[in-house]
């Protein structure tokens, strides 16, 4: 997993209003379009071609997978704190206050016990 290249992702699609909404509605055409244009760019004149999201990561991503996203390392906050952005409105309007973060748990109970995915790089 290109850790780096996917926390990176979700850092900034979180902090961006309107590349939330674009991921929250478009989820492959807003992956796509952060692999070829936004993800690369590392200041206004420098450009990266180095890195690439790998087909397990690109399909996660694209359907917008907090699971597999976690278990292949994802950034723990990182990945928790987008996807509440993506998914809390619509959980919150069908089973109230933290439903999401609730079900985010849940999804993920089968890891109690057990050694978290490293997030090391």
């Amino acid at each position: 997993m290109s850790k780096y290249w996917v926390n990176k992702f979700l850092y900034q699609i979180d902090r961006d209003p309107e590349l939330l909404e674009r991921y929250r509605t478009s989820p492959r055409a807003m992956v796509e379009t952060w692999e070829q244009s936004i993800g690369p760019t590392m200041t206004s004149v420098e450009i990266s071609t180095v890195n690439s999201f790998t087909p397990e990561e690109r399909e996660a991503l694209i359907n917008q997978d907090y699971v597999a996203l976690f278990e292949m390392g994802a950034h723990f906050f990182l990945n928790l704190t987008l996807f509440i952005a993506v998914f809390e409105e619509e959980y919150t309007a069908r089973s109230g206050p933290l439903a999401f973060q609730l079900e985010f748990g849940r999804k993920l109970s089968h890891w109690l016990g057990r050694e978290y995915p490293s997030v090391a790089l």
